[in-house]
């Protein structure tokens, strides 16, 4: 169904699924229940969204707190983005650390992101669609972040487009983490 490439980060996986480009375009499978439960992956996603962004365009990085946290599965089906993901399990021996992806349209991957771990974007094309599959509903009451340039993340602009919220979030250095690396 998809190959897994393991990440730096423990439980972070790149999925790279069968695409099918024939005259007519692509079909491309995303998630199959018994394939994700295969490889003990997350199978019961409680929402799906999708985001719109403009080239240079940063969100993030979020995630919800305990006890909403959840699984996130995120892939881009319009242009394409540097994805990033940030380590925020106390023990992990990858905490604050961050791992990154290139996720396109034209090449139909995704990332499988755990529980405990920030996730964020910049739009590299001029529009960018990202589709976002979690495993909990969303919860305002959860709803986290630490500050995008907190991590060191090289970032592919020096013309960041943010919005007010994801600039006040703490810098990880100032974040007390719930989550634990089991």
């Amino acid at each position: 169904m998809f190959d897994v490439k393991p990440s730096k980060l423990a439980g972070c996986l790149e999925l790279q699924p069968k695409v099918f480009d024939d005259a007519r375009g692509r079909f491309v499978k995303v998630f199959h229940e018994q394939a994700f439960a295969a490889q003990g992956l997350e199978t019961g996603f409680a929402e799906e969204y999708y985001s719109v962004s403009h080239k240079n365009v940063i969100r993030g990085l979020h995630f919800q707190l305990p006890p909403m946290d959840h699984v996130k599965m995120v892939y881009c089906v319009a242009g394409e983005v540097m994805d990033a993901v940030v380590d925020l399990r106390a023990g992990s021996p990858t905490y604050g650390q961050f791992d990154l992806f290139e996720l396109s349209a034209a090449k139909a991957n995704s990332i499988y992101i755990p529980k405990g771990m920030a996730h964020g974007f910049c739009a590299r094309s001029d529009q960018a669609i990202m589709v976002y599959k979690v495993g909990t509903i969303y919860s305002p009451a959860h709803d986290a972040g630490v500050l995008w340039n907190s991590v060191g993340i090289p970032w592919p602009t020096t013309e960041a487009i943010l919005s007010a919220r994801d600039q006040s979030f703490p810098s990880f250095d100032k974040f007390a983490s719930p989550f634990r690396y089991e």
